[in-house]
């Protein structure tokens, strides 16, 4: 069982910049985010495998930046450029898969989530 905690999260304007972390407490092999804005699907947002390899949708490419510690069990996303579209609530979530994914239902693990709200 890995438990996640993630943090960072709170109020930017848009083209703004926000930081968000989560805390693993074992390791895993991906790691990801995802998101869900009121009355939409859960999405992923970037993912980081094994592998090193990344993954990102598309809406955010070129503006966030996923990136994981081992050593210090935890992952990062750097948050530039905002949206008021990238308003919503953010989960870290964790799997035992080798290579990164953007679909939900490969994570095992997931954290109880961090808004993030972004203003026009």
């Amino acid at each position: 069982q890995v438990q996640l905690v993630e943090s960072g999260g709170g109020s930017e304007q848009a083209g703004g910049s926000l930081r968000l972390a989560c805390a693993a407490s074992g390791l895993t092999s991906t790691m990801a985010w995802f998101r869900q804005a009121p009355g939409k699907e859960r999405e992923g947002v970037a993912a980081i495998g094994g592998d090193k390899g990344v993954r990102y949708t598309d809406s955010v490419k070129g503006r966030f930046t996923i990136s994981k510690d081992n050593r210090k069990k935890t992952l990062w996303l750097q948050m530039d450029s905002l949206k008021p579209e990238d308003t919503a609530i953010y989960y870290c979530a964790a799997s035992g898969r080798w290579f990164a994914s953007l679909l939900p239902g490969d994570y095992a693990y997931w954290g109880q989530g961090t808004q993030v709200t972004v203003s026009s």
